[in-house]
């Protein structure tokens, strides 16, 4: 990765405090979708780790994964398949396998679905999401994959902020580490 890109990933990021009673800053990500250098890049930059792993389909949670999701499949030129969530009112019409992981960075337990039509057996995935902090909805995914007889060939994120041994667990590779920015504390 272009070490400009690594900069500008961690320049871009604005920390948000949500007001009294929070443990954390929010971050807003926004920015990266605004520079259209760093959107340029963000495709190549999270592919190139696993382009020898020959993915044929990449697949994204809802939301900002339904962003980057499709810069990443783009770059190795494959197709791109929607990970949904029941609570954002827009679950797709058809058979959907679902798989629910454990509990995530604020002790939630996501429901995650994709249509099975698009995910077939023999397909080799790649997950992308903007950040993952716990891997719950990579866990979810790669169970989803199982049980449509497709295999995962790993993950790739801006920002891995969870454990060592998750990461490399669940075959990680980031842009950025939460050591990377700023402290997350209000």
């Amino acid at each position: 990765m272009p070490p400009e890109l690594r900069g500008r990933l961690a320049e871009l990021i604005r920390w948000i405090d949500p007001g009294p009673g929070a443990t954390h800053l929010v971050s807003d990500i926004s920015g990266w979708w605004r520079d259209p250098a760093v959107l340029a890049s963000l495709g190549p930059a999270l592919v190139t780790p696993f382009q020898q792993s020959r993915p044929t389909v990449v697949i994204s949670p809802a939301v900002t994964g339904y962003l980057l999701g499709p810069l990443a499949a783009t770059a190795l030129g494959i197709g791109f398949v929607a990970a949904h969530k029941p609570g954002d009112g827009r679950l797709p019409p058809g058979t959907l396998t679902w798989a629910q992981g454990p509990p995530d960075y604020r002790g939630r337990q996501l429901d995650l679905a994709v249509r099975d039509r698009n995910l077939e057996a023999g397909d080799r995935v790649l997950v992308v999401d903007d950040w993952v902090s716990t891997g719950a909805q990579v866990r979810a995914l790669y169970e989803i994959c199982a049980a449509r007889h497709a295999t995962p060939v790993g993950t790739a994120t801006v920002v891995a902020d969870c454990p060592p041994e998750v990461a490399a667990e669940l075959r990680i590779q980031s842009l950025l580490t939460g050591a990377d920015l700023t402290p997350l504390t209000p």
